[in-house]
């Protein structure tokens, strides 16, 4: 299976990854939430006067790459795949939500640059936080 390079973009800001009771509903600000059977996952963003997260552990932020510059049907295999291969080769770990359109693959604020490294050496293209970008179109 042959899949084409990529165009992702790091998005804006610093979110955090938060386990909320499963009755919860998202409140305030937030990229995306999932109910599972664990509960409801809350990526928000990162409150930087706030060094620790409800567990009392260190506040990871994490910084999302949004993959939805590259138009593509939802029936076309590998290519999330194509993008976290080189992440997981790599020893970058991550955290994906999916929409319609695209993925959202959040990656370690700390370990940002050699994602973008990785991605890039495998033939994607990555745009900085703030990059111009085009809409994607979609030829169905």
């Amino acid at each position: 299976m042959t899949v084409l390079p990529q165009s992702v973009r790091a998005l804006p800001g610093r979110y955090v990854i938060t386990l909320r009771p499963e009755n919860e509903q998202p409140t305030g600000d937030w990229l995306f939430a999932v109910r599972g059977p664990e509960g409801l996952t809350v990526v928000h963003p990162a409150d930087p006067h706030r060094s620790a997260d409800t567990t009392g552990s260190a506040q990871e932020t994490w910084v999302p790459l949004y993959s939805g510059d590259t138009a593509h049907g939802q029936d076309v295999p590998g290519m999330l795949a194509a993008l976290l291969t080189p992440l997981a080769t790599g020893g970058v770990p991550v955290f994906v939500a999916s929409t319609h359109d695209a993925d959202l693959i959040l990656v370690p604020g700390s370990r940002l640059d050699l994602a973008v490294q990785l991605l890039r050496a495998a033939g994607h293209r990555v745009a900085e936080a703030g990059a111009q970008h085009r809409s994607p179109t979609r030829s169905n």
